[in-house]
């Protein structure tokens, strides 16, 4: 990076709200078990949002866990739309 003049800037930490109690409303059908036998069996979403320009965008990414790879990916804003479409996209 130095070579081309590039630097980073990094942002600050930012400070997260811990969870207190498991949510009973939210079932967990993995349960850890994240060993799959074939392709398109499990696939686990990743949300975040990142720096574009002047402003955040989120990211949404669908990973399917036996091959651990990118199946699909959307950005917009932080809606229930971003994740729809990205499995649109799949």
């Amino acid at each position: 990076m130095s070579e081309l003049g590039l630097i980073c800037k990094q942002q600050g930490s930012h400070a997260y709200k811990q969870a207190t109690v498991e949510r009973p409303d939210i079932p967990n059908y993995l349960v850890r078990e994240f060993e799959v036998n074939q392709p398109n069996q499990i696939w686990c979403s990743y949300i975040t949002y990142i720096w574009v320009g002047q402003r955040w965008s989120y990211l949404a990414v669908m990973l399917d866990l036996y091959a651990r790879r990118v199946v699909c990916w959307a950005k917009s804003a932080p809606d229930a739309d971003l994740v729809v479409r990205a499995l649109d996209y799949a």
